[in-house]
């Protein structure tokens, strides 16, 4: 049989084959499923993911997945829908892996000398935590249009230039819970949920 046949052969064979194959130790089906699954999943992980090599390796860690699941696959949804349930779920654990140990300093001491040759101030930031910073930095954007001319000053005046509460007042001729409270909404409306 020629290539194109047997492509055209696998294009009419079902999901629910194909994985009953896999099952049964045939790999050319699995490797079926991965050509016919791997532009949907690469497309999910990419959208999620900021870069080439981090989106390739979550991919084959997709697949890895999802071939040592396939076997708990019950058909109650569509096999597509499942694959890429198995992929957000890998991405989401590739976010958690990467969460940073916190230690607490309570009972702990100082250490008496610090390795300066070690570079322990700045890191680059992981895929998830760029994600995010943009999301929030969209949502400020956002959010900061909607600000009055007047609240928007006394947020400058506060956080931007650390003006303490009473030179605010006092700049703007205002009385002090006057400014609190139009602070107090400024911030309330930029970091609604």
């Amino acid at each position: 049989m020629a290539a194109a046949e047997v492509l055209e052969v696998e294009q009419l064979v079902g999901d629910a084959e194909l994985i009953q194959r896999v099952v049964d130790g045939d790999e050319a089906a699995f490797e079926t499923l991965y050509e016919r699954y791997f532009p949907r999943v690469f497309g999910y992980v990419r959208k999620r993911l900021s870069n080439r090599a981090d989106t390739e390796e979550t991919v084959q860690e997709v697949f890895i997945n999802v071939f040592g699941a396939i076997a708990s696959f019950r058909g109650d949804a569509p096999f597509s829908a499942w694959v890429l349930g198995v992929a957000r779920r890998t991405v989401a654990s590739r976010f958690k892996k990467k969460r940073h140990v916190t230690v607490s300093f309570e009972g702990s001491e100082e250490p008496e000398t610090i390795d300066i040759g070690v570079p322990t101030l700045y890191r680059a930031p992981t895929p998830h935590e760029m994600y995010e910073c943009g999301e929030r930095l969209t949502r400020l954007q956002e959010r900061a249009g909607r600000l009055t001319q007047e609240q928007r000053r006394l947020f400058e005046l506060h956080h931007l230039e650390h003006q303490s509460i009473h030179d605010i007042a006092l700049i703007l001729d205002k009385s002090e819970d006057a400014v609190k409270s139009n602070l107090y909404r400024a911030r309330k409306l930029l970091l609604a949920r």
